[in-house]
C-alpha cells in the first residue's frame, strides 16, 4: 500500500513471517547521478507476532484518516498497528497496541553498502547520463553507486546518503553552458538525505536496530526522514536534531488529530462517487485511489515523477528480483508530455496546493533556459526542453555525447529535439490555475514571466513568410512527426490560444510593452492547418509533415490540451471528424484519446475507454491503483492522471464563465460530486436516474452560469 504526506512516501506491506516492511521515499532524495532513489527501508517485528501467516489478518487503507490499519489475531484479542505519515510534520509514526504485552524490534535495512560502478541495469535507470547516444559516452565518464553511512553511537538509529560528487558540471559543460555555471548552484553536490529511527523506551541493540526496553501493551516507532544540501555531514545531523525536536514538540494525540483533520479536509474539498453497476464502482475506486496517490506525493520540493512517483519497488522478472529498490524505467528526468497528466485534473478537484511544486520546479529553471536560448539560438525568451532534469538540462545522451562537427544547438535525439510547445502547454495550465484561484501574486511572479519567455522564444527565433506569418522550422509535431515539419499544429494551437488569453487579461495587471508585443504577434500566427476530405473538414498535424515515427495524434491537441474544439464551441464537427480519423487508437498510459472523447461529447467512447483504463492495474501489484507499466513504469502516473481527467471532463467542462454539466455522462450512471471551477467556484450535486436531485453552486451568483447538458 502507498502512503505519504505529499513529500515523504512509503510502500507498506506485511510479509508471511509477520514483519511489517516500510520502503521509505522522498520527493527530493536525488543522488549524485541525477536519480531519485529511496531513503531506506525499515523492518518492524512484533514478538510474539500477531501478523504471521495463518492467523486472522486485515490490512486496511483508511483514506479519511490518512493511515494504514493492520489488525492481527482473534476478534476481541487483536493487535492493531496504525501506520501514518504526518500530513503536517516530517515524521512517520507506527503505533502498535495489543491486549497483552509484546516486544517490538525496528531495524533500518541498508542495501547501498559499497562504492561500485553502475551495472548495465543501473544505467537503464539513469536516463540523464544515458539517453539515446549512450554508445558515444566517453569511457572516463562513469556513474557510481555510493554507500550510505550508518551513524555510530547515540540513542537513535541514523543513516544517510551524501552526494560527494555530482554529474551537474558534466552536463553544463557538455551542453555549452559552462559560461553560466558561476551564476547557478550545483543542485546535487552535498545533497544529503536519510532518516532517524526512534522510539520512546527503545534501546539500541546495534548500529541498525532498536528494541523495546521491555514488553508493553503499547509501542510507538517514529521515523524522521530529512533532505538537506549542507556543507558537512555534521550540519545535516544538526538539522536532523532540530527537525526531530520540532516534530515532537506537539503531543502525539494532537498531531494525530491534526493529521486526520488534514485528510478529512482533503476529501471534503472534492469527490466523485459513481453508482450504477460494477463498471461505475471500478471507476470510483480508481478515481479515488489515484487522487490518494497524487496527494501522497504532490506536496514536496519537486514535481511528481510520471514513471512511478515515489512508490516504485524492485524490478522483477517473475519471482526473481533483478534490481535494488532504486531502479525505475526512464530514470530521473522529466518528460513534460508525461509529467503534466497528473496535474491537469488537480484544477477540477481543487488540489491547487499540489500544483505548486510543478510550477515552482519549471519556473526555477527559467534563468538557465534563457541563457540556453541566447547561447544556442541567439534569440530571446526561453523554451522548456521536452525531456529535462529537475534543474533544467536536457539528458546528456539526448543532447549528444559526441559533439564533433555539431553546433551547441544540435541535439541528437530526433524524438524530442525540436519540440518547442512544452512550455506553452504549461502556460495553458498556469492560465487555468490563475482563472481558478485569482492568485495575483502567482500571476505576477510565475505565470507572466514564464509565459512571456515562452512566447518570446517563438517571436524572436523564427522567420516570417511573405505574408508576415510565422514559419516554425525546424520543428516537429510532438514525437510522432519528426522530419520535414513546418508549423506543427501543436505549436500553432498553443500560440493562438495562449496569446489570446494573455491579451484578454486586464491591462492594469500586465506590462504595457509586453502587451503590445502580444497583440502584434497574435496577428502573425498562422491558421490551424486543415484538410477537406469527402466534404468533411479535418485538422492536420502540421502545415507540412512527413511520415510517422511514434504513436501520438498531434492534431488532436486542438481538443486537449488547447481546447479549440469541444462541446459548446464552434465547429464541434471539425473536432469530431479529426477524432474519428485519428491514426493512433490507443488510450492507455499517456495517450489522451479518452480525455479528447469526453471533450468532444462522445459519451460512449469516453465511457468505454475510462472503464478499461480504470480496470487495467499492474498484474504484479496488489494495490488496485498501481497502473502500468504501459509506456513508462509502475505505478504509471500518466495513466492515473488520465483516469482522473477523463472522469472529471465527462462530468464538468468549463470555458470562460460557462460550466457545462454532464457533457459526456452516461445516463445509466448515478453520481454524487463536488468539483471546482474558475473564479473560486465549487459545483456540488447529485444525479439520480438521469435527473439532477441536488445542485449547489458557491458562490451562488455563479448558478446562472451552469448549463445542464442532459437537458439540451
Amino acid at each position: 500500500m502507498p502512503i505519504g504526506n505529499g513529500d515523504i512516501g512509503m510502500n507498506a506491506w506485511v510479509e508471511d513471517n509477520g514483519d511489517l516492511l516500510l520502503l521509505i521515499s522522498k520527493t527530493d532524495a536525488w543522488d549524485e547521478n541525477g536519480r531519485i532513489i529511496k531513503v531506506g527501508r525499515v523492518r518492524i517485528t512484533l514478538s510474539p507476532s500477531p501478523f504471521a501467516k495463518g492467523q486472522p489478518f486485515r490490512q486496511e487503507l483508511k483514506l479519511r484518516d490518512g493511515m494504514i490499519e493492520i489488525t492481527g489475531g482473534a476478534p476481541g484479542a487483536a493487535t492493531v498497528a496504525k501506520v501514518w505519515v504526518d500530513a503536517n510534520r516530517p515524521v512517520i509514526r507506527v503505533e502498535c497496541d495489543g491486549p497483552q504485552p509484546f516486544e517490538v524490534t525496528a531495524k533500518a535495512e541498508v542495501w547501498r553498502t559499497e562504492k561500485r560502478p553502475f551495472g548495465a541495469h543501473e544505467w537503464d535507470s539513469c536516463w540523464h547520463m544515458k539517453g539515446v547516444d549512450e554508445a558515444n559516452r566517453p569511457k572516463e565518464i562513469q556513474c557510481y553507486l555510493t554507500p550510505d553511512t550508518v551513524v555510530a553511537g547515540g540513542e537513535r538509529v541514523v543513516w544517510y546518503h551524501r552526494n560527494e560528487y555530482s554529474v551537474w558540471p558534466i552536463g553544463m559543460k557538455l551542453q555549452g553552458l559552462e559560461s553560466v555555471m558561476a551564476k547557478l548552484k550545483d543542485p546535487l553536490l552535498n545533497r544529503t538525505f536519510g532518516a532517524a529511527l526512534c522510539g520512546k523506551g527503545f534501546v539500541k541493540s546495534d548500529g541498525n536496530t532498536l528494541k523495546s526496553g521491555k514488553p508493553a501493551k503499547s509501542h510507538c516507532v517514529s521515523i524522521y526522514p530529512l533532505t538537506g544540501q549542507t556543507p558537512t555531514p555534521q550540519a545535516w545531523l544538526d538539522q536532523l536534531d532540530k527537525t526531530i525536536r520540532a516534530a515532537d514538540a506537539v503531543a502525539l494525540a494532537k498531531s494525530r488529530a491534526e493529521h486526520q483533520q488534514w485528510w478529512r479536509d482533503f476529501w471534503n474539498r472534492s469527490w466523485i462517487r459513481i453508482s450504477g453497476g460494477g463498471e461505475a464502482a471500478t471507476v470510483t475506486r480508481g478515481y479515488t485511489l489515484q487522487r490518494w496517490i497524487s496527494a501522497c506525493a504532490g506536496r514536496g520540493a519537486l514535481a511528481i515523477k510520471f514513471n512511478g512517483s515515489i512508490f516504485t519497488v524492485e524490478d522483477r522478472n517473475g519471482d526473481n528480483v533483478t534490481s535494488d529498490p532504486d531502479w525505475r524505467a526512464w530514470g530521473g528526468d522529466y518528460w513534460y508530455q508525461n509529467t503534466r497528466l497528473p496535474y491537469w485534473p488537480m484544477l477540477a478537484s481543487g488540489d491547487y496546493d499540489l500544483m505548486r511544486p510543478l510550477f515552482n520546479m519549471y519556473c526555477n529553471t527559467l534563468e538557465l533556459a534563457k541563457a540556453r536560448n541566447r547561447l544556442w539560438f541567439n534569440c530571446e525568451g526561453a523554451y522548456a526542453t521536452e525531456t529535462m532534469s529537475f534543474w533544467g538540462l536536457m539528458s546528456n545522451g539526448d543532447y549528444g555525447w559526441n559533439r564533433s562537427g555539431k553546433q551547441p544547438s544540435d541535439m541528437v535525439n530526433s524524438y524530442i529535439r525540436w519540440i518547442w510547445s512544452s512550455g506553452l502547454d504549461l502556460s495553458m495550465m498556469m492560465l487555468d490555475y490563475y482563472e481558478h484561484t485569482q492568485d495575483q501574486q502567482f500571476l505576477k511572479q510565475q505565470l507572466l514571466p514564464w509565459t512571456d519567455a515562452m512566447v518570446l522564444h517563438f517571436d524572436t527565433r523564427f522567420k516570417r513568410d511573405a505574408a508576415g506569418k510565422l514559419v516554425i522550422s525546424p520543428a516537429q509535431a510532438i514525437e510522432t512527426y519528426q522530419g520535414g515539419v513546418t508549423n506543427p499544429t501543436t505549436d500553432i494551437a498553443a500560440l493562438r490560444v495562449v496569446l489570446g488569453r494573455l491579451v484578454a487579461l486586464p491591462p492594469d495587471i500586465t506590462d504595457a510593452a509586453a502587451r503590445q508585443r502580444w497583440v502584434r504577434f497574435q496577428k502573425e500566427i498562422p491558421e490551424i492547418p486543415m484538410s477537406v476530405r469527402d466534404g468533411k473538414k479535418y485538422v492536420l498535424p502540421a502545415e507540412k509533415f512527413g511520415g510517422r515515427s511514434n504513436c501520438e495524434n498531434p492534431e488532436l491537441y486542438t481538443v486537449f490540451p488547447f481546447r479549440i474544439y469541444g462541446v459548446g464551441k464552434p465547429d464541434l464537427e471539425v473536432g469530431r471528424n479529426t477524432f474519428a480519423a485519428r491514426v493512433e487508437k490507443a488510450f492507455h498510459g499517456w495517450q489522451q484519446s479518452a480525455i479528447q472523447a469526453a471533450m468532444l461529447g462522445l459519451t460512449d467512447e469516453a465511457r468505454r475507454m475510462l472503464v478499461q483504463n480504470a480496470s487495467s492495474k499492474h498484474g504484479g501489484s496488489r494495490f488496485p491503483a498501481f497502473w502500468g507499466p504501459n509506456y513508462d513504469w509502475v505505478p504509471d502516473q500518466c495513466h492515473g492522471g488520465n483516469i482522473l481527467n477523463t472522469t472529471q471532463t465527462m462530468l464538468l467542462q468549463c470555458e470562460g464563465k460557462k460550466m457545462l454539466l454532464f457533457p459526456a455522462w452516461p445516463k445509466e450512471w448515478n453520481v454524487s460530486f463536488k468539483l471546482h471551477a474558475p473564479s473560486n467556484t465549487t459545483v456540488e450535486g447529485e444525479l439520480r436516474d438521469g435527473k439532477v436531485t441536488a445542485l449547489s453552486v458557491t458562490p451562488q451568483s455563479r448558478t446562472a452560469d451552469v448549463v445542464n447538458m442532459l437537458e439540451k
